[in-house]
Parts: structure tokens; sequence; C-alpha cells
């Protein structure tokens, strides 16, 4: 095979072939089939992302990070640079790393405010407040909510709808992060405000996250009933809800059932902000 065909081989391999074998969690083929891509096109932003992903959901945290470090340094464009950096960051909260994460979704943050794209600079901020909380690190997890509700406020001639949106996250971080702090009174105040957001019909997308919210703060209330109750009316498919329910069964003693959700999400092929937390942790309780 000439040099040229290998290389158009090999970016077919890792665009096509590489996500396919990730969703049938063939995941030491997949590796190698990114290997070769970045063997092949040492540049491709593609490749590299795809090897950190592997890589990450492999446990190999460290090695992922350098990958995506070069898909951050390889990108062409400000934008895909902001993409990839948001990726790094999901790849700092698989080792639960929220400094790591807030050193590289800050670039993007930045980036976002400064295009301007307001909705996007909140999206980032969110996520990394996201990663933040579920590493533990409950003071900075606030501090980047607070930004992403700011920023995403500063959009122009936003709409009732989406102003609403902003304060029912704001609302649904709040009582998440009081729960943690262990002020429950505090938490239960802003879901009856996520409620009345909620109620005014202006973002019908965001009902299923309500029970999340609701079954989250039962959930650190120590109240596993009520939050597998509630658990349940969620997003079923999400690997964080899906631990949630684990340790709610975990809980209340049904080890059977709460080690059927831990494997459902330790087999999560997401590189997502919920994966990050739930497939290293639903693994761990596998071992």
């Amino acid at each position: 095979m000439s040099a040229v065909a290998f290389v158009m081989a090999a970016g077919w391999a890792y665009q096509t072939g590489g996500p396919q074998l990730i969703r049938e969690g063939k995941l030491e083929e997949a590796l190698e089939v990114y290997a070769r891509g970045v063997e092949a096109v040492p540049k491709s932003v593609a490749a590299n992302n795809g090897a950190g992903v592997v890589l990450d959901l492999l446990g190999r945290y460290a090695e992922a990070r350098k990958y995506f470090s070069q898909a951050v340094k390889r990108s062409p464009t400000p934008l895909e640079k902001a993409l990839a950096q948001r990726a790094l960051a999901i790849s700092y909260g698989f080792s639960r790393d929220c400094r790591g994460a807030e050193k590289s979704d800050r670039e993007a943050y930045e980036y976002f405010l400064a295009a301007p794209d307001f909705y996007n600079a909140g999206e980032v901020a969110n996520e990394l407040g996201r990663i933040c909380l579920d590493a533990g690190d409950w003071d900075i997890a606030y501090t980047w909510y607070q930004r992403g509700h700011e920023a995403g406020l500063q959009e122009e001639n936003i709409a009732p709808a989406r102003k609403d949106l902003w304060d029912f996250r704001w609302a649904h971080a709040r009582a998440r992060i009081a729960i943690r702090r262990g002020k429950p009174e505090e938490a239960r105040k802003y879901i009856a405000a996520a409620r009345a957001i909620l109620g005014k019909g202006t973002n019908a997308a965001q009902q299923v996250y309500f029970p999340f919210l609701t079954g989250y703060v039962a959930f650190y209330a120590g109240d596993y009933r009520a939050a597998l109750a509630d658990l349940q009316n969620a997003q079923l498919t999400d690997p964080f809800i899906q631990c949630l329910i684990a340790q709610s069964y975990e809980k209340l003693g049904d080890r059977a059932k709460a080690l059927e959700h831990y494997r459902m999400a330790a087999n999560t092929t997401a590189h997502s902000v919920p994966a990050a937390f739930a497939r290293p942790f639903a693994r761990s309780k596998l071992e």
C-alpha cells in the first residue's frame, strides 16, 4: 500500500470504524484504530481526540490527557480548540480533578464569552460546575454555576423562555450544592424555585431533570426510598442516574438491584460529564 493510500485508509478507519467499535464496547480494538490514525496523521484532531476518549473509558486517564492535549494543540481554529478543551476538561472529570478541568474549561469559557456566544459560555461554565460538584469541590462548583447563569443571561434580546432555562439551571445547581453542604432546608427552597419556573410551561424539555433533582436531594438527605421513587422517573439512560439508583438500592439493602444498575453505568461508552463520574464510580463498585 502506498503512503497516500495508507493515510486515506487510516483516516477512514478512525472516523467511521473507531466510533462504531466504541459503541460496541470493543475498546482495545478502537484504541488500535485511533493509534494507527495518529501514527498516520499526527496532527489529526479527530484521531487524537478518539484515542483520548477510549483511554478514558479504559481508565488510563494520564495517557488520555496526552492525546487530548495534542488535539487542543493541533486544532486549526479557535472554535475547534475550545471544543477540544471541553473534551480535555471532561477527561479530568474522569479522575475527579476539578482543578485540572478548570484550567482547560476556563479557556473555552473565555473564548465563548469573547465571541460573544453567551449561551455556550454558560454551557461550558455549567459543565465545569458539574465536574467540580461531582469531584467534591462545592465552592468551585458554585462559582462556575453562578458564572454560567450570569453568562447565559447576557444573551442579546434574550427570550423569556431562555431566561427561565438559565434560572431553572441555577436553582437546580444551588439545590444540589446545598444538600451536599448539609443544608436540606436551603435545598428545598431551591427545589421550590425550580418547580415554580417549570410551572410556567416555557421549558417542557427540562421536566425530566426535576425528578433527578428531587431524587438527588432525597438521596443526600438520607431518604433512600423517596430518592428511588423520584429517580425512577428521571432519565433512566443517564449513567449518573443509574449510579444514583444503584446507590439508593445499596442503601436499602438490595444488593442484586444495586449491582444491576452499577453494571449499566459501568458499561456506558459516553464521554460526557455524567459518564465522567458514573463509569469510574460504578466500575469501582463492581471490582
